[in-house]
């Protein structure tokens, strides 16, 4: 699958390098950024979870990162122009969408902590901000080194914003820093045992880095525990349905990236497959259902949907009208993918009555 497909004629984009551009687009797979309903936000009341929400921001005001994201000695040198041509562009494209997604989350935040007057809310939000801006500026660091760093300020007032309500933000983002947490530190653990195999200095920081995305989701774990209506009844279906997109667009993209993992060491089916194990036992401490990874068809359904999108890539290379044709063929097909992946079946969990989990890898 081809991970830096170009973006068209544009004229908002003129002048925009190539990383900026990859950035601002919006594909079903890439990184978004949201908006939501800003109001109903500054409306919760965590009342319900008081003492471990106290407990979290005393945590959070603390500021144990605050000193993590600086080069130090052991920053080594990266030669950017003696990388193998496939494994560059896979790492610029995991770099590039990383960042994307790290400063969508600032951006959000930002935005609630502007808007909103409820103290609770408006803290946990100022932290989270921060935290976000630090983790994209240090992955920009990264792409400067190369040449090529995002234009953030361009991003922000160019790329297409995707409205969710708020009950939505709290299950892809609840998902996307738990299984940010589980991405990073299953790297984090094969590179400590295989060294050899660390081409970039930055999954040196990936330990510590753990420390924020856990935080985050335990952040949106307590929003989701003072509204028990928010992982009950009919929003369970919802959360299913979060759970299967999350996965299904880790595999889709990962997959993306053969040459990258192939440097890195690592069987993707494995790693991807150990990612959603971790991300679905700390996703019991609030979510009453976990996906049945290890059922036959869970399998078959990724590779299906996985498939459907490389068909897509390869008709949109194509062009014209047989590409047009070829693209709706494929989309077709990955809807489906997507249907029998959401019919995987699913075990009912109990969620405890605190949710609050301490790091175990």
């Amino acid at each position: 699958m081809n991970v830096q497909t170009s973006v068209e004629a544009d004229p908002i984009l003129a002048g925009a390098n190539e990383t900026t551009k990859m950035a601002h687009k919006t594909t079903l797979l890439n990184p978004r950024f949201y908006t939501t309903d800003f109001d109903e936000m500054d409306a919760i009341d965590v009342t319900p979870v008081r003492e471990a929400w106290d407990d979290l921001l005393a945590q959070m005001r603390a500021d144990p990162n605050r000193n993590h994201f600086r080069k130090t000695e052991e920053w080594d040198e990266v030669d950017w122009d003696a990388m193998e041509p496939e494994l560059r562009a896979e790492a610029i494209d995991f770099l590039v969408s990383s960042l994307t997604a790290e400063f969508s989350g600032c951006v959000l935040y930002k935005e609630m902590k502007r808007r909103g007057n409820n103290k609770d809310i408006c803290e946990l939000f100022s932290y989270m901000s921060r935290d976000e801006a630090r983790h994209a500026g240090f992955i920009n660091d990264a792409l400067r080194e190369a040449g090529i760093g995002v234009n953030l300020g361009f991003l922000t007032k160019t790329k297409k914003y995707t409205y969710f309500k708020p009950k939505f933000i709290y299950y892809a983002t609840y998902l996307s820093e738990k299984i940010g947490y589980a991405r990073y530190i299953t790297i984090f653990r094969h590179l400590e045992e295989h060294p050899e195999h660390r081409f970039h200095p930055i999954f040196k920081w990936f330990e510590n880095w753990c420390n924020d995305e856990h935080s985050h989701g335990e952040a949106f774990a307590l929003l989701m525990k003072s509204d028990p209506k928010l992982t009950s009844g009919r929003n369970v279906w919802w959360i299913k349905f979060f759970l299967v997109a999350v996965f299904g667009t880790m595999w889709v993209r990962d997959h993306a990236r053969r040459r990258f993992h192939e440097a890195l060491g690592v069987d993707i089916d494995w790693y991807d497959q150990e990612v959603f194990r971790k991300t679905s036992i700390m996703a019991r401490q609030i979510f009453p259902i976990e996906l049945d990874i290890d059922h036959p068809s869970w399998r078959r359904g990724l590779v299906r949907l996985q498939r459907a999108f490389e068909a897509m890539d390869r008709a949109s290379e194509r062009g014209g009208l047989a590409g047009r044709l070829g693209r709706a063929v494929a989309g077709a097909r990955a809807g489906l993918a997507f249907a029998r992946l959401y019919f995987t079946p699913s075990r009912r969990t109990e969620p405890p009555a605190n949710p609050r989990l301490r790091p175990a890898w």
